[in-house]
């Protein structure tokens, strides 16, 4: 609990949930949150219009950006930890997950950290965390955004791992047909199984990201 009252509270971006003060009633703590009034982009799905999930994408990846630049990896990126204000306005819920550097291990090394759908291979094989890993998390959810669906599955755990270390997600097009090739390269990058050969920041997927908005503004999006 206060690890992650600690990480969140490292956090001053208007894309990530502020959290405003630790409390103690008794022996219950608890952390005062900002109040998002919104929905999760769980809830969202399937969004309409390529440019709409470019522009939260951007969002995300920049929220990312003031966490790893605050030497915190999240670990726990999924649709459902990502909520759309009112306004239209991200933001990145629950480091509870969050490994603050220097700061004890919260799980066995054995041990998958997270919702598996959205977990790292490298994770799932029982590797450290990185910013990458988040990378690697952030595409699952832009695949989701995009399809409806997340790119790995299994009828069971074993089988969700397995998915996850070895096989190719199905091609976005299957599910939404016409979305521009520059946006399948940066979700295909951004999920590659070696850490080594993904985006190495999410400042450069961020950069990707804005370029093709800059490309695809003012044209009728696909899908």
């Amino acid at each position: 609990f206060l690890q992650e009252a600690q990480a969140a509270a490292l956090l001053n971006h208007p894309n990530i949930c502020a959290i405003y003060a630790i409390h103690e009633d008794g022996d219950e703590q608890f952390i005062e949150l900002e109040f998002v009034d919104g929905v999760t982009l769980r809830d969202r799905l399937p969004f309409e219009k390529t440019t709409e999930i470019l522009e939260y994408a951007i969002q995300i990846g920049e929220a990312l950006q003031e966490a790893h630049s605050k030497e915190i990896v999240h670990r726990d990126i999924k649709s459902e930890n990502i909520m759309l204000n009112a306004r239209g306005q991200i933001k990145v819920m629950d480091f509870g997950l969050a490994k603050l550097k220097g700061s004890v291990q919260l799980t066995q090394s054995s041990t998958t950290v997270g919702t598996l759908a959205y977990t790292a291979p490298e994770q799932v094989q029982g590797s450290q965390a990185d910013p990458r890993s988040d990378i690697f998390s952030f595409g699952v959810v832009l695949y989701e955004l995009l399809t409806g669906r997340v790119p790995f599955r299994g009828d069971h755990q074993a089988a969700l791992m397995y998915s996850i270390v070895n096989e190719e997600p199905e091609p976005i097009e299957k599910y939404r047909p016409g979305v521009p090739p520059d946006v399948i390269s940066i979700v295909s990058k951004a999920l590659e199984k070696n850490p080594a050969d993904r985006y190495q920041t999410v400042a450069d997927l961020v950069i990707d990201l804005r370029r093709v908005r800059r490309k695809t503004s003012g044209t009728s999006a696909a899908g």
